[in-house]
This record gives structure tokens, C-alpha cells and sequence, in this order.
């Protein structure tokens, strides 16, 4: 149902209607107004401008269908530079100075870290759209990317099943996503019997550049006569030269393929991809799914952009997805108060972009498909694997002895993100 009206005057001349479109809100009603804390600077602007870009299309969408609650809805775009410090900053301002009904952003797991005191503090809402490792559960945050059970292990069983992969070169940039995200695989592979001697780990810090000496390492690592696979964590445009030094270094994916978890369609647009044909990614969109959701979707952002060229991606689809929950969830309290937004989320299902639906489970998290991704000369993915239905996030690993016993629920009366079913008690609001 399409909330507020939109005046009709009759009137034919086009510009006159124009400017009567401005009626269909409520003139003696603010505008809503949404966070956008996306990095359209730095180290992680390759890519994080996607996702700022493609929340202004879909806020400018719900407008044009009547807004929310009979208002329009006003982004508020802030660049926090890919400086982490200042996202807590950016973030307190939008809160406290812009009055934000939500925020949608974040990318890396370090930036989220930064804000969340902040929301959790002045309670405001944060959908954060990005794969990530797990390890965390707030009242305050949506987290519409992928837990690891939803992207790291599936891609690591896929290595194992399909490419009978027996050694593992765990490469990441040096920050708590990959370093917790290889804790849990190391952990994972150790319990399928991989010894400590067939796995390699290496962190590179952001923006790294030089991976001459790091990619001689893998390849020689990978020359002791077991199938050996990268699973990559590698984060922001330090992927351009990972990838171009492979190519120079004669390493083809039929020999020591790459799994990437931070590698989509935007990673790849503007890159030489030749050398890069039959490396993998993990995520769970790929702008080659095909189905008409996936189709109109991928129109409607060339059209807003004015660019037939621009690609599509799946943290793109996870604000999608948020940002269609949070309206109906606005709808469904008949109201922008965060802690009835909040309540109102549990259970929330809508759309996604691969033919099927995402439900808000009491963890914060939602249903997702998986799917494995092959990277193409065009800088597109031929999906080769995907799993038969929707995998709940898990946000606290069965692999981590101290996160093992614990689940989240935040409906009442658990209202709690870190249960210990072992003992029975909540430890607080996180970990």
C-alpha cells in the first residue's frame, strides 16, 4: 500500500505537473530524513561510492511512490574517508545534529566496530550491508551482509568438495574481519582434518601494493604436490595489484585458484580481468542471476546513474534489502521511533534480488542464498554452485570454543545478543 497522496490537479502542461509532484507530501510534515556513512574517499571508496550512490536511487524511488508515513524521505550523505575514527564522528553527527531516522553504512568490520558505541549509546538504528565475520550481535545494528556460515565456510567446502583442494593459503588484509573470519576457518579446517602444516596465513595491511615477495610465497607454498587454494579477505583497491601480480607471477586459477570474499562486479569494472578468468568469489548476488527482479533492478540503477556500463553488486542487494525491511517496518510501527522500528523488524520478509525472499530473524540477521561465482572475461561471474535454499546468519560460531554455546534473540523476554545456552545467562548486549 502506498502511503500518502499525491495531488492531482489535472493540469497537462509537463511542467506544471512537475512542480505539483512536490504536493504528495505532507507540507506540514518534516521530511524523514536517512543516513548514508559510506567512504567516497580513500582506500575503500572503490568501493563503497557504489553504495551510497544506490541509496539515494532507492530513497528517491520511495518518493516518487509517496514516501513514508506521508513524508518524503531527505538523505543525508557524510564521507568518513575510509578514516576510521571518523565514522564514530560522522555517525554521532547524524544522530545527534541530523536527527537520522536510520543509517545505512559501513563497510569494513573495523568501521562498524567504531560506530557501534555510538549507536548503541544514542540508540539509532544501523543497517550494515557487508559480509563480515561474525563475533557480534546489537540491538542497534541489522547486519543485511553476510555471516560466515553464509559466505567463508560454504566457499571453503566448495574448494574442498569440488576441487578437492588440501591446502589453504587463509590472505587478508590486516584488520578483525579477515583476522576473526580466518580464526573461524582455520578452526573449520582443523575439524575436517587439515593439518597446521597445509595452511598458510598472511595479513597485508590496507592499500598494500607491493605483492611480489607475498604471491612468490604462495606459489611456492602451492608447489608441494597438493591442490592448493586462496581464500582471499583481502579488502579495498590493494585487490587491483593482488590480482595483477598473480597474472605476472604465470598463477592460473586451474593451479592455485582464489576465493574471494571483498571481489565483486565493481571490484572488477575498469580491471584488466585476463588474468583473473576462472578465479572465484563467494557472495550471494551476482549481477549475472538471472530472473526479473534481478533484471528491473539492474534497468532501474543504469538509468538513475545514466550509465549503461554500471554494475551492479551483491552489498548493493543487502541495502536493498535492508532498506526495503526498514520501510515496511516504519509502515508496520506507523512510526520512525528507533525502538519500535526495532521490534517491528523481527519477522520482516520482502524480496531479493535471486528469486526468493530475506526474512529479519530475532538474531538481526537474515536469510540468505549462497552462491559461488567464476570470474569471466567481462568482469562478470558465471555461477557455478549455489546451495539448494536460504542459510540462516549464524552470528556466533559453533567453531570458536568461546562462542559456541552462545545464540541471540532480541524479541522479548531473551532480549539478549549473547545467550549462553550452557549456563543460562545473558552476557550483556555483545561480545
Amino acid at each position: 500500500m502506498k502511503l500518502g497522496s499525491i495531488v492531482r490537479t489535472g493540469l497537462v502542461a509537463a511542467g506544471l505537473l512537475a512542480s505539483a509532484a512536490t504536493g504528495a507530501f505532507a507540507q506540514d510534515k518534516e521530511p524523514i530524513k536517512v543516513g548514508i556513512l559510506h567512504s567516497l574517499s580513500g582506500t575503500m571508496a572503490i568501493s563503497e561510492t557504489t553504495l551510497k550512490d544506490v541509496m539515494l536511487m532507492l530513497i528517491d524511488e520511495q518518493n516518487k511512490k509517496g514516501g513514508l508515513l506521508g513524508r518524503k524521505l531527505e538523505a543525508v550523505v557524510v564521507d568518513p574517508a575510509s578514516n576510521w575514527p571518523l565514522f564514530a564522528e560522522k555517525a554521532r553527527e547524524l544522530l545527534q545534529k541530523d536527527k537520522v531516522a536510520a543509517v545505512f553504512g559501513c563497510w569494513t568490520s573495523v568501521s562498524r566496530k567504531s560506530v557501534l558505541p555510538v549507536f548503541e549509546e544514542l540508540n539509532g538504528i544501523l543497517f550494515y550491508p557487508v559480509q563480515y565475520e561474525g563475533e557480534e550481535s546489537s540491538r542497534n545494528v541489522f547486519y543485511t551482509g553476510a555471516a560466515p556460515n553464509q559466505q567463508a565456510i560454504p566457499a571453503v567446502d566448495y574448494l574442498m568438495n569440488n576441487e578437492k583442494v588440501q591446502r589453504w593459503v587463509l590472505a587478508g588484509t590486516d584488520y578483525v574481519y579477515p583476522r576473526t573470519t580466518n580464526k573461524i576457518l582455520e578452526a573449520y579446517l582443523k575439524s575436517k582434518g587439515v593439518k597446521q602444516e597445509d595452511i598458510m596465513i598472511n595479513y597485508t595491511p590496507f592499500g598494500h601494493s607491493d605483492w611480489q615477495s607475498i604471491v612468490a610465497d604462495i606459489k611456492k607454498f602451492g608447489s608441494a604436490g597438493k591442490k592448493t587454494a586462496v581464500v582471499s579477505t583481502i579488502n579495498g583497491d590493494a585487490n587491483v595489484p593482488f590480482y595483477k601480480e598473480l597474472g605476472n607471477q604465470g598463477i592460473k586459477a586451474k593451479d592455485i585458484p582464489v576465493v574471494a570474499f571483498s571481489v565483486g562486479e565493481e571490484e572488477l569494472a575498469g580491471v584488466d580481468t585476463k588474468p583473473l578468468v576462472g578465479h572465484l568469489a563467494a557472495w550471494n548476488y551476482f549481477e549475472s542471476v538471472k530472473n526479473p527482479a534481478n533484471e528491473k533492478f539492474i534497468k532501474d540503477w543504469q538509468t538513475f546513474t545514466k550509465n549503461p556500463k554500471r554494475v551492479t553488486n551483491d552489498p548493493m542487494e543487502a541495502h536493498y534489502i535492508g532498506f526495503n525491511m526498514w520501510v515496511e517496518a516504519v509502515k508496520k510501527a506507523g512510526t520512525t521511533d528507533p525502538d519500535k522500528v526495532i521490534d517491528a523488524m523481527i519477522g520482516i520478509s520482502v524480496p531479493n534480488l535471486t528469486g526468493g525472499y530475506a526474512a529479519m530473524m530475532p538474531n538481526h540477521h537474515i536469510t540468505k542464498p549462497v552462491l559461488i561465482g567464476e570470474i569471466q572475461g567481462n568482469g562478470q561471474f558465471d555461477v557455478v554452485w549455489q546451495t539448494s535454499g536460504l542459510v540462516v546468519g549464524d552470528e556466533w560460531s559453533d567453531y570458536l570454543p568461546d562462542s559456541k554455546d552462545l545464540i541471540s534473540d532480541w524479541r522479548q523476554p531473551m532480549n539478549c545478543g549473547n545467550f549462553n545456552v550452557a549456563t543460562g545467562k545473558c552476557g550483556g548486549k555483545g561480545k
